[in-house]
């Protein structure tokens, strides 16, 4: 981090296009408006678009604006993000998210300064630092051809690495400190101490879900404690690593059972299928255990996640694996 800080610094200053690269809630955001405070436009705006949020019409509109009756819905002429950015930074997060239409119009903004609002010809000049940030390797994604070779090499002119938080845990008590301050100050609080089991459960957890994660559990403790103390028993369940749940879930089932119903379903018992018939089971009992967890908590993926002990997105990646994911309305619902 003490890298991340010194080369923040020193890009600040200059005129470069910053890529900031790392995990989802790793602070990326966070540089970016450090690289604008620090900067000679800091007295500029700092314009933030989410590419990941917007359909590619939507986005198109949200960064280059457009004309009255350029499409549907367009009743008035309407500033984009890239002209509100002029003398300014604009900061595009998970820009490996952009179309390969909308890439070649950023290139273009990147390398002349200039682009056309949807449904008009005239050219707009814009003087514009740009700070994009991506959670996947854009070189991976150049390979795999999702994300243009030229827009990469453009924006990658400085490029600042996040690392996760689980590779840098002598950071959590001094990040604990912080959030402390921030939510004590914010709520009338004075939560002033942490007990020795509750830092060091956040120190031994992964975190998935990295300082963001972590800044949403310091303020749930900060909230629902009742002295100055900010105790184990405050922290989530996941954090503690209290299983119960899953193991109760996981002890109703009766292996013995399921192995002669995927015999019956044709699987070769065999030594050297065995491997196989194992993995067979463990994903039949995991299938069942995340639909129950799924259903005790309504459907509500965050707190299906939190009860299971895994990252959000990859509950939702097993959702899809195991066909979860359509059954009913109840497992759509990811709020």
């Amino acid at each position: 981090m003490q890298e991340v800080y010194r080369v923040t610094r020193q890009v600040a200053r200059s005129k470069a296009s910053v890529l900031l690269l790392g995990e989802t809630g790793t602070g990326k955001e966070v540089i970016a408006k450090a690289v604008h405070e620090l900067s000679e436009r800091r007295k500029r705006p700092f314009i933030k678009v989410n590419c990941g949020a917007l359909s590619e019409s939507l986005l198109e509109s949200e960064l280059f604006g457009h004309v009255r009756g350029a499409f549907t819905g367009a009743i008035d002429n309407r500033t984009g993000r890239f002209e509100a950015a002029h003398t300014g930074t604009i900061f595009l997060d998970e820009i490996n998210s952009t179309t390969p239409h909308l890439q070649v119009k950023l290139l273009r903004v990147l390398q002349e300064q200039e682009f056309e609002r949807v449904g008009d010809t005239q050219t707009i000049r814009v003087d514009t630092r740009v700070v994009a940030a991506s959670n996947r390797d854009l070189l991976e994604e150049s390979a795999e051809g999702r994300f243009r070779e030229d827009l990469y090499y453009r924006l990658n002119v400085v490029p600042i690495y996040l690392p996760p938080l689980r590779e840098r845990r002598e950071d959590i008590p001094s990040l604990v400190g912080h959030f402390l301050n921030i939510y004590n100050e914010q709520n009338d609080r004075y939560v002033a101490h942490i007990e020795p089991k509750a830092l060091e459960a956040l120190q031994d957890y992964d975190w998935p879900g990295n300082v963001r994660e972590l800044q949403n559990y310091i303020e749930r403790a900060v909230v629902m404690a009742t002295g100055d103390e900010l105790n184990f028993q405050l922290l989530p369940e996941v954090v503690r690593g209290d299983t119960q749940t899953i193991s109760r879930a996981f002890r109703r089932y009766d292996f013995e059972s399921l192995t002669c119903q995927l015999v019956q379903e044709g699987l070769n018992t065999a030594d050297e299928e065995a491997e196989d018939l194992h993995a067979r089971i463990v994903d039949k009992v995991e299938r069942e255990v995340i639909a129950q967890v799924l259903s005790r908590c309504d459907g509500v993926q965050i707190k299906a996640a939190q009860r299971l002990g895994i990252n959000r997105n990859t509950l939702h990646k097993k959702l899809k694996d195991y066909g979860l994911d359509g059954e009913g309305a109840a497992s759509g619902r990811s709020a």
